[in-house]
């Protein structure tokens, strides 16, 4: 095999735990300010934020529009994990 580092794509639910955690912190929102602003209940967020439960295509629509960014960045591949993986962590 070569030195290249293979790495595999997060599960959909992970990565939307992840970036969602990013986002809100980066916009210095608390659970409870995101969940006010998305329309959820603040242990909804933080269900979320543990993948401990699943979240619709709506709901993300919602999040997203809170967030002021599309569904797609909640769904992309977190950087800090893709950086983990090829560190070897």
């Amino acid at each position: 095999m070569s030195g290249n580092t293979i790495t595999t794509p997060v599960a959909a639910r992970t990565r939307i735990a992840l970036n969602l955690k990013r986002l809100r912190t980066e916009r210095g929102l608390s659970q409870e300010s995101m969940a006010e602003l998305a329309d959820f209940h603040r242990t909804y967020v933080s269900q979320l934020e543990r993948c401990v439960t699943n979240i619709s295509i709506d709901g993300l629509e919602r999040i997203a529009h809170a967030l002021g960014v599309d569904v797609v960045e909640l769904l992309a591949q977190p950087e800090e994990v893709s950086e983990a993986r090829q560190d070897g962590k």
